[in-house]
């Protein structure tokens, strides 16, 4: 939106009034060097980072564009000196290489460890509402005279991380189904991304509007995605949702054998949470840069957080150029080990905390539990 015949007054209060982000100010002055130096941008808050640079980086090409001119310089040999480069890249084999196919990947690998994320913390609390409710309604001292209080929280965490495998089985089985009738509708033959020899016939019957180039790059971007290791992929992934779930609901269990009622969980459940959500961030930034740097590698081995840290970088493949093999056995040693020592924690404060009534437990009291 331009305002040009009203004064600057006018134009903040218009701007301010019509609810846009802000106003860029550029006065009337005799030459594009002096614009650009009494130029201001007007806003209700201050401007994030990324707004100020995209604006600084448009004066700046245009008082390039006009000193070069002034140097003699005519706008089509301008617009061959900036012309952008993109520098080639190719595995030492040959293969070509796009920029963007490692975040691609890591993409792919993060909405593993997302999933793994909210399952967690859903059928986590499924563990936990179960022991509230049993707890509350005094069933649970029914339970407990038949079995022990360990085989009972045991048998509740393997329940449901059970089922929760056997949907994702059902996921995976469904989306793999409608792939193969999404290539049969459409006739897409998956070869046809690996296979060089068929790119020529394929673009022949492409729309004219998309150049060799484009295709170029769509093609090796198929390829590289058909190259990850699926099936060892969603192995792993099966693999660290079960050993992630085991220790986060083991905790869920504990906390649920502790409180009389879901309202008093409100303290414990944040710190729960949290590593899982360091992960999901952390593991983007670390992952995207740098899969193979020491935090993304910390994070991948500390047991909290690498199931889903691990997950982003899985896609990349297992060994050379890939995670590293000992990586990947330390990291689910680290994880079983893990388990077996939260799970022993989390059963002395169920066994206590099942049968106490009518108090809001602390952390202090939680930490005598664990002494009995």
């Amino acid at each position: 939106m331009s305002l040009r015949d009203i004064d600057l007054e006018q134009a903040i209060d218009s701007t301010r009034s019509l609810g846009f982000y802000g106003l860029l100010h550029i006065p009337d002055e005799p030459s594009l060097e002096q614009a650009a130096d009494s130029a201001y941008l007007y806003t209700k808050d201050s401007p994030v980072s990324f707004v100020l640079e995209q604006l600084e980086g448009v004066f700046e090409s245009e008082l390039r564009k006009k000193r070069l001119q002034d140097l003699g310089l005519s706008r089509s040999e301008y617009l061959q000196v900036d012309r952008s480069f993109e520098i080639r890249a190719s595995t030492f084999s040959g293969e070509a290489n796009i920029k963007g196919v490692s975040e691609i990947k890591a993409f792919i690998g993060g909405g593993f460890g997302y999933m793994i994320m909210m399952f967690i913390i859903i059928y986590g609390g499924f563990v936990m509402r179960s022991v509230i409710e049993e707890k509350t309604s005094r069933i649970i001292e029914v339970i407990i005279s038949s079995v022990k209080p360990f085989q009972l929280m045991l048998g509740k965490i393997i329940g449901t991380s059970l089922a929760g495998v056997t949907q994702f089985a059902i996921w995976i089985v469904s989306a793999s189904i409608l792939l193969v009738i999404a290539l049969l509708v459409f006739g897409i033959d998956p070869s046809i991304l690996v296979d060089r020899s068929n790119m020529s016939a394929v673009s022949a019957g492409m729309s004219s509007d998309l150049s060799p180039e484009v295709f170029e790059r769509v093609r090796i971007i198929g390829k590289e995605v058909l190259r990850i290791p699926w099936v060892s992929l969603l192995f792993f992934f099966l693999l660290y949702f079960v050993l992630g779930y085991l220790i986060y609901s083991s905790i869920y269990a504990a906390i649920g054998a502790a409180v009389d009622n879901e309202t008093d969980t409100q303290q414990f459940i944040f710190p729960i949470i949290l590593p899982l959500m360091l992960a999901i961030y952390v593991g983007f930034f670390s992952v995207f840069s740098n899969p193979h740097g020491p935090i993304a590698v910390g994070f991948s081995l500390f047991p909290l957080t690498s199931p889903i840290v691990m997950l982003m970088r899985l896609p990349a493949g297992i060994g050379e150029n890939g995670v590293p093999v000992w990586q990947l056995v330390v990291s689910i040693l680290l994880l079983i080990l893990t388990f077996l020592a939260i799970v022993w924690l989390a059963a002395k404060i169920y066994r206590v905390g099942i049968l106490m009534y009518g108090k809001k437990p602390t952390y202090k009291e939680l930490w005598k539990w664990l002494k009995y």
